[in-house]
């Protein structure tokens, strides 16, 4: 028999991890769920289950049948097929939708001297005009869309090994969180002139935008895609004071 849960928290991300151990402590039935991309990803504490659900079909009728009271999406910012997903089966199953999103970087003090671009396949033409050793911390799903520079020097920061081979590039397997010092040293030895980022927000990656501005190397950023949820809260204290007071709410 499936086991019922309160919560069905949507993760991957810091926060998520923070969430799910705030309504674990709280006595809360919670679940999360984890995509699969990483090989070895950081576990949050409580239930977990790994892999997809097989569309909004297979989300709808995973809601049904584990009685699922609420839902908290809190994957990245740019998980924008999960999160669409996460709409239409709330909206189908009539089961509650929270989206946590951590702040972005549109007020971050140096927003307006970057180069803004809206999708991830326009940042390689933006950042051929604007320098010739970029920097590239996008995350391996959208280096398809700097193919042109196949046969160019980059530098590339990912956690996963990318799914093709770049052999004139350099690739820089790690995590964050990175600092202000190591940033430094890495744009420094490099020769960096250009820094590409997604508009991920959030701390753990902060850093290289400090640094930028510092040694004046410009940035192209990705904007987040379009949010579709109706409730959003960007932090997790935020997060677990709703989930709660849904809960109770729900309970009386």
């Amino acid at each position: 028999m499936t086991e019922p849960c309160d919560v069905l928290v949507l993760g991957g991300t810091r926060e998520a991890r923070a969430l799910a151990e705030r309504l674990h402590d709280a006595g809360v039935r919670v679940l999360s769920s984890l995509a699969g991309r990483v090989s070895n990803p950081a576990l949050p504490v409580g239930e977990v289950r790994i892999g997809g659900f097989g569309g909004v079909t297979g989300l709808v009728s995973f809601l049904a049948d584990h009685e699922v009271r609420l839902v908290v999406d809190a994957t990245h910012p740019f998980a924008a097929t999960m999160s669409d997903h996460a709409v239409e089966a709330c909206e189908q199953a009539g089961v509650p939708l929270v989206r946590l999103l951590r702040p972005g970087w549109r007020e971050h003090e140096r927003a307006g001297e970057w180069t803004w671009v809206d999708r991830i396949e326009d940042a390689a033409a933006a950042m051929a005009e604007l320098g010739e050793r970029p920097f590239l911390t996008t995350g391996r799903q959208g280096l398809t869309h700097f193919s042109d520079w196949r046969d160019t020097w980059a530098l590339v920061r990912l956690v996963e090994p990318p799914e093709e081979q770049w052999p004139h590039w350099t690739i820089l397997r790690t995590r964050g969180p990175f600092d202000a010092g190591s940033e430094r040293a890495l744009m420094k030895e490099h020769d960096i002139d250009v820094l590409v980022s997604k508009d991920s927000g959030g701390a753990l990656t902060e850093a290289k935008l400090e640094v930028a501005a510092e040694l004046g190397i410009p940035v192209v950023m990705v904007a987040r895609p379009a949010e579709r949820a109706e409730v959003i809260v960007q932090d997790v204290r935020a997060a677990t004071l709703l989930v709660l007071e849904v809960l109770a709410e729900d309970d009386r």
